[in-house]
C-alpha cells in the first residue's frame, strides 16, 4: 500500500480531466505510437498551461491500490471501476514535488524510446539513474501510475517487465524477430518471452495447461517429464509471485486454446493470494484485468483438504505465523471469495487447523508421489474447484 500523502489530494470521481477518455477493453492490447505520444503530448501541454497562468502544475493519478475502487466483475476478476477516486500529485509541495518530477523523467524517457522504436525493461530505466530514482520499487509504481494515467497498456509504452517465469511442455510458437521456439522438444524449460504480445503462430496439442507456484515443484515435474507421460500439456511457473508476462502468456494461451487451466500451489495463505493473482487479478494492476485475468482457472491443489484425505503425518505440517494469520483473513474478505463456497471452505479447513503444507510434503508419502499418483489421480477424477 502507499504512504498517505497530505500533498496527494484525494479527488472524487468525474474530476478526470488529464485523462485520455478512451478505456482499456480485451481487444485494445496495443496502442499505436501516435497515440501514445500524443497522450503524453497532453500531460505535458498542461503542465505548460499551468505554468503560463503562474499556477503550480499537479498530474492527476488513479488511487490504484485502494479498494474502493475496485470492482469484481465474474467475467474479469479485479477491475478498477470508471467512476474511480483520484489524487493529485503537486509540484509546489515538498512531500510531492519529488514523484511530480520523476514522473516527468520518466514521461520524457517513454516518449524518446517510443520516438525511436526502442524498447527498455523497468530495471534498465532504474539503472540509468540510480540515485535518482533510489529504489527499483519506486520506478515500477511511477511507470505503473503512468500507464494507468493514459490508459494505455505498458507493453505499448516500450516499457518491457524483466521476465521470470518459465514455460514449457507442448507448445510451439514464433517470437516477434522471427525466432521459432518449440517448448516441446526441450530438455529443459524456456523463459517466458519479453514481449508476450508479439509472440504470434502459437500451435499446441496440450490438453490442459498446469501453473506450478514454485520453480523447484515445477522442475521436479520438468525431471519426471510429467508433461508428456499423462497427457499433453503445458506447464508454467511464475516462481512464485508471476511477472506481468508470464501473467500475460497465461491469459494469450487461454484465448489461443481455451482448454482448462489448473494450478497447483503451496496449501498456504501465500499460495492462495498467487493463485487469486492469475485468477482474478491483482489491485495495483486492476486497470489491466482485461489483459491479464483467467476466471476460469481451477485450483488443482495443494488444497487444505487433502492434507487430511492423504492421512499426511502432522509433524510434516508447518505452523501458521501471525503473517499467515492475517493474510488469510485477508483473503477470505474479498468479495470473490463469497462465489466460491467450496474455495471458502478449503480456507475455512486452512483457518481451524493453523497449519500449512508446502506441495513437497507429498515427497513423506513417495518421492514421485506428485507425479506418479496425486496429480494424475487429480485430473483424471476431477478433484479440483
Amino acid at each position: 500500500m502507499e504512504e498517505h500523502n497530505p500533498c496527494s489530494t484525494e479527488i472524487p470521481a468525474g474530476n478526470k480531466a488529464s485523462f485520455r477518455k478512451t478505456s482499456l477493453s480485451g481487444q485494445e492490447s496495443h496502442v499505436p505510437s501516435s497515440e501514445v505520444l500524443e497522450a503524453i503530448e497532453n500531460v505535458i501541454q498542461d503542465v505548460f498551461q499551468s505554468l503560463a497562468q503562474k499556477k503550480a502544475p499537479v498530474l492527476t493519478v488513479a488511487n490504484r491500490t485502494d479498494w474502493r475502487n475496485i470492482e469484481y466483475k465474474d467475467s474479469v476478476g479485479l477491475q478498477m471501476i470508471p467512476g474511480c477516486t483520484t489524487k493529485q500529485i503537486r509540484s509546489d509541495c515538498p512531500q510531492s514535488a519529488r514523484r511530480f518530477a520523476l514522473i516527468l523523467k520518466i514521461l520524457s524517457m517513454i516518449y524518446k524510446m517510443v520516438q525511436s522504436n526502442t524498447y527498455a525493461t523497468k530495471r534498465d530505466i532504474y539503472y540509468s539513474d540510480t540515485l535518482l530514482f533510489g529504489s527499483q520499487s519506486v520506478v515500477d509504481q511511477i511507470i505503473n501510475d503512468i500507464s494507468c494515467m493514459l490508459k494505455i497498456p505498458r507493453r505499448s509504452l516500450h516499457v518491457l517487465a524483466t521476465t521470470k517465469g518459465f514455460v514449457a511442455g507442448n507448445l510451439s510458437y514464433t517470437e516477434e524477430d522471427g525466432t521459432k521456439v518449440n517448448c516441446t522438444c526441450s530438455a529443459t524449460a524456456v523463459t517466458v518471452p519479453s514481449n508476450v504480445q508479439g509472440i504470434k503462430n502459437l500451435t499446441s496439442h496440450a490438453k490442459f495447461i498446469l501453473i506450478v507456484e514454485k520453480d523447484a515443484t515445477f522442475q521436479r515435474l520438468l525431471d519426471d517429464d510429467f508433461f508428456s507421460k499423462v497427457s499433453p500439456c503445458i506447464m508454467i511457473t511464475g516462481r512464485g509471485v508471476p511477472d506481468l508476462n508470464t501473467r500475460l502468456l497465461v491469459r494469450k494461451l487461454w484465448d489461443s486454446f481455451q482448454i482448462p487451466i489448473f494450478t497447483l500451489m503451496d496449501a498456504d495463505p501465500h499460495g492462495v493470494e498467487i493463485m487469486c493473482v492469475y485468477k482474478y487479478g491483482s489491485v495495483s494492476m486492476s486497470f489491466e484485468a482485461h489483459h491479464l485475468t483467467v476466471p476460469s482457472v481451477k485450483w488443482l491443489g495443494l488444497l487444505p483438504s487433502d492434507l487430511e484425505r492423504l492421512n499426511i503425518c502432522k509433524d510434516a505440517l508447518i505452523p501458521f505465523t501471525k503473517q499467515d494469520e492475517n493474510k488469510l483473513a485477508s483473503i477470505q474478505k474479498r468479495p470473490y471469495i463469497a462465489c466460491q463456497p467450496l474455495w471458502k471452505k478449503e480456507l475455512e479447513i486452512m483457518a481451524a487447523s493453523k497449519l500449512k503444507a508446502e506441495i513437497q510434503v507429498l515427497t513423506s508419502l513417495s518421492s514421485d508421489y506428485l507425479s506418479r499418483v496425486y496429480l494424475p489421480n487429480k485430473l483424471q477424477f476431477g478433484g479440483w474447484l
